[in-house]
């Protein structure tokens, strides 16, 4: 028996939608849409307003995977996470820009120790989504200054070049995985008591992409959607790659002489076929990434 089941999700869960089913989306998408995939029988359709279509036989078990983190927004539990997590000295680990067209990937890993907990709070780092650009930009200056982390940032033309090689799941883990090592590196002989990973994917695939790296960082790993909110080093890592991100678009928007979107909506679509017509697929390949649908609803525009 078939059902269909709505849910409404912000920009964050979006894109962390958008890589979840990443290798189950369809070629096309619906008008309004930002993707569409099917899994498990379940037909999923996210449009631009926000809202998300589950439909087929269990399209309400699917639903729930993230309806649920939802309605618990402040409160979930958090499986495998200890109740006293949020005031132990831990690695923090978030991306951004995963799910916008253009721009790069950011992805960064800070430490937090127990004495700068304050600070950072005091600063007023929490989860970022809470905080406007104007805010994020001014707090990740003094973010950098107070705790040690590790950013790396892969380009549009880096992302193009190996996005063949790499489903965005895996260049994630990739990428986590070595911000990670860094920062370890950096902290050593210090070894923090565990590592948080904003959860992009499930702990077993995340685990299973991991094998293909040739270091791996595999102790005291945890793993929590939404995980900006049960600890502060992801929510400044997350900051500090938003920050990033931002200024990418700036400078994107100085070079270009035209804003320059986040997102994957249909003012990118627009901004894409500017670049385009600039200067074709050699500059828009500096700027976006190409495996996107974006890229052919910007030629279908010219």
């Amino acid at each position: 028996m078939s059902s269909s089941t709505v849910i409404k999700v912000d920009q964050g869960v979006m894109a962390k939608m958008s890589d979840y089913y990443d290798t189950h989306k369809k070629a096309k998408t619906p008008p309004y849409s930002t993707f569409s995939a099917t899994k498990n029988g379940v037909t999923i359709t996210a449009y631009t307003s926000g809202k998300v279509m589950f439909q087929g036989a269990n399209a309400e078990q699917e639903a729930a995977i993230w309806g649920s983190a939802l309605e618990k927004k402040n409160t979930a539990p958090v499986s495998g996470l200890p109740k006293d997590f949020s005031s132990r000295s831990a690695i923090g680990s978030d991306e951004v820009g995963n799910g916008s067209y253009l721009g790069p990937v950011v992805v960064c890993a800070s430490y937090v120790d127990q004495k700068h907990m304050p600070l950072l709070k005091e600063l007023g780092v929490k989860d970022s989504k809470e905080l406007t650009d104007r805010e994020i930009k001014l707090i990740a200056k003094d973010i950098k200054e107070v705790i040690p982390y590790r950013e790396l940032i892969v380009t549009p033309e880096k992302y193009n070049q190996i996005q063949p090689d790499y489903n965005v799941n895996r260049m994630k883990v990739a990428l986590h995985n070595q911000a990670i090592h860094l920062l370890l590196q950096d902290l050593a002989p210090l070894k923090p008591d565990s590592i948080l990973i904003d959860q992009f994917t499930p702990e077993k695939n995340y685990r299973k992409y991991l094998e293909r790296e040739k270091i791996q960082v595999t102790d005291n790993l945890y793993f929590a959607t939404k995980a900006e909110q049960h600890h502060l080093a992801v929510a400044a890592s997350s900051i500090i790659c938003r920050a990033s991100f931002l200024e990418a678009l700036d400078q994107a928007t100085l070079e270009l002489g035209f804003t320059v979107p986040s997102g994957a909506g249909p003012k990118s679509d627009l901004a894409a076929a500017k670049i385009l017509k600039r200067g074709g697929m050699n500059l828009l390949r500096q700027y976006a990434k190409l495996h996107f649908a974006n890229t052919q609803k910007a030629q279908n525009k010219l």
